[in-house]
């Protein structure tokens, strides 16, 4: 089995608190509720506060800066900010620089940005989220904003937001192993809906960062039990169903989050239901760096798109951010790490 090496440590823990066993999934489509006896089980370990209202201080931080379109002066100042930001928090900081093709044939710049807890631990967890803003908001009500670019608070800032307060407390509570968060540049850019380009191959232009990365990744031998890419996890409104690729790749790591949020009180966002197929930068690091990975991405179902109605929108603002989305997700994965070192 592909992912064997990177599963086996995984399912030991999710087996220690009955998991498995308690669960019952009904049939794998969009939409569907995961009946489970599972609940109030988990034993907590201890674990670091997470601070919502840091977490929001770096998204309006990371928006001042302006739209981070690959390319722009904006993109390279945020990028030297959260860089700064992560060795200030004692990370070790690499930087991984290329030149990738857009939809149409242009070469963009991308900038990968990796940050190590804990560099020394053979023994690693991949935390990633994309840093980049989409350079049209096509989705917007109006179409003379189509080619304005996206601020993208939500929509790339909030998962960098979340990574960077989770880096900054982490040093209060020593992990055992390693810890590695990773900004993936030139995920935004797949083809606008304004193009006349055929986009079949939605795979193409989209997670073009995260695929260079896992690539790379991969030939030069990195390694880690299991990733989790954070994508919009800001949003007001936002619900966050078990997206069904995190299913096929590491689906006892889907049902731990879910369980260990829903014990934290953070049900609401977390609901036990199945969600669909989304192409993310999990798929690139489950299929190129062979690590099995999941996505924590929102489903909202009454917006005008499925991620929310700010999604590639001029209102994709700080305005538009809740912190208590912001805590759920960063408290849930500050539990689900501690838990994991108690191990």
């Amino acid at each position: 089995m592909l992912f064997k090496k990177h599963y086996n440590r995984l399912l030991l823990f999710c087996c220690v608190f009955g998991v498995l066993s308690a669960i019952l999934l009904l049939p794998s489509c969009t939409g569907k509720t995961v009946r489970s006896t599972f609940a109030d089980t988990i034993s907590l370990a201890t674990a670091p506060v997470f601070m919502a209202d840091s977490a929001m201080n770096s998204i309006i931080r990371q928006c001042a800066f302006g739209a981070r379109v690959p390319g722009s002066a904006a993109h390279e100042a945020c990028g030297d900010w959260i860089v700064q930001q992560f060795q200030q928090y004692g990370a070790v900081v690499t930087e991984q620089r290329t030149q990738l093709a857009g939809y149409d044939g242009h070469q963009l710049p991308c900038r990968n940005i990796m940050a190590s807890v804990n560099p020394e631990a053979i023994d690693r967890v991949l935390i990633s989220a994309h840093w980049d803003s989409r350079a049209w908001a096509d989705n917007d009500r109006e179409k003379s904003n189509h080619h304005t670019p996206v601020l993208a608070a939500n929509d790339g800032a909030s998962g960098v937001a979340v990574m960077l307060e989770m880096a900054r407390v982490i040093p209060q509570q020593e992990l055992d192993f390693g810890v590695d968060f990773v900004c993936f540049d030139l995920e935004d850019q797949g083809v606008p809906q304004w193009a006349e380009e055929d986009d079949d191959d939605v795979f193409n232009y989209w997670c073009l960062g995260s695929r260079h990365w896992a690539n790379e990744a991969y030939a030069t031998g990195y390694s880690a039990r299991y990733a989790i890419n954070l994508d919009m996890v800001g949003g007001r409104g936002a619900r966050f169903q078990m997206e069904s690729f995190s299913q096929q790749f590491a689906s006892p790591l889907v049902n731990m989050v879910w369980h260990l949020a829903a014990q934290l009180g953070y049900g609401d966002f977390f609901p036990l239901r199945r969600g669909g197929y989304v192409t993310d930068d999990h798929v690139s690091v489950s299929q190129f760096a062979r690590i099995p990975a999941i996505d924590i991405v929102p489903h909202v179902s009454d917006s005008h798109s499925s991620f929310g109605p700010t999604w590639h929108t001029v209102d994709d603002t700080p305005e538009n951010i809740d912190p208590a989305v912001l805590k759920a997700v960063g408290q849930t994965l500050l539990q689900l790490l501690y838990n994991d070192n108690q191990q």
